[in-house]
């Protein structure tokens, strides 16, 4: 089942000679479940791509249809509540609130709509992401790795039809990269979580079911990885 699809999505930024194409009419689709890895050199159009997808920044032309909605043809109240209900963000530096609690950082998005925390769920996901002992601790009582399980989990919370990563693992050691991407594949596998990740590492990448690669603000190549 299709479950995003971009069509003809461009993004200029400035005007006349000062324009600067940052995406060039990139069209593709993404099924249910799918694990997509998005790759490309610096200033290729990838964290723009993945803004759009993210209801982050609205494109100068084409669409992006998540679930059947196209997001940019909602207001910005709308936006901001189809974006908490249906997408997930992990940035690469956390983003957790200070002042927050682990418990409090993840179920943020709930209780920001007003929503009643799924005590079993979240109890599920503290648990597969060994958070279940630090529900009390605030982010600057955790380390890197621990801060980036608490972003996972605050992007599953929702159920998101969507969960994009940005650079997940760009700030962490090798053993929590692992450990990390071992998380974002279980999740993936485990609850058919559709999932978009930007990686500058192949190896990364090459987890994915599907590899799309982008060059100045273009699609060069979509790939399978496997099945």
């Amino acid at each position: 089942m299709e479950i995003v699809k971009i069509d003809h999505l461009s993004k200029i930024y400035g005007k006349d000679e000062m324009a600067v194409k940052a995406l060039d009419d990139v069209s593709f689709s993404i099924e249910k479940g799918e694990f997509v890895a998005i790759i490309g050199p610096s200033g290729s159009g990838k964290s723009t791509l993945m803004h759009m997808l993210g209801g982050v920044d609205r494109p100068t032309s084409g669409t992006v249809k998540i679930n059947d909605t196209d997001i940019y043809n909602l207001n910005e109240t709308q936006l901001a509540i189809f974006r908490r209900r249906q997408i997930g963000l992990i940035y690469q530096f956390y983003n957790l609130i200070p002042t927050l609690t682990v418990e409090e950082n993840i179920t943020l998005p709930l209780l920001l709509d007003g929503h009643t925390v799924d005590k079993q769920r979240l109890s599920d996901i503290v648990t597969t992401l060994n958070l279940d002992k630090r529900l009390n601790h605030l982010p600057n009582q955790l380390s890197g790795g621990q801060q980036q399980r608490v972003s996972i989990g605050r992007a599953l919370i929702s159920q998101p039809a969507l969960m994009l990563a940005d650079e997940p693992t760009g700030n962490l050691d090798s053993k929590n990269s692992r450990e990390i991407m071992d998380l974002l594949l279980a999740f993936n596998k485990s609850y058919q979580q559709t999932l978009v990740l930007i990686t500058h590492d192949d190896r990364i990448a090459l987890q994915a079911d599907r590899i799309i690669t982008i060059e100045d603000g273009k699609v060069v190549k979509d790939e399978r990885v496997r099945s």
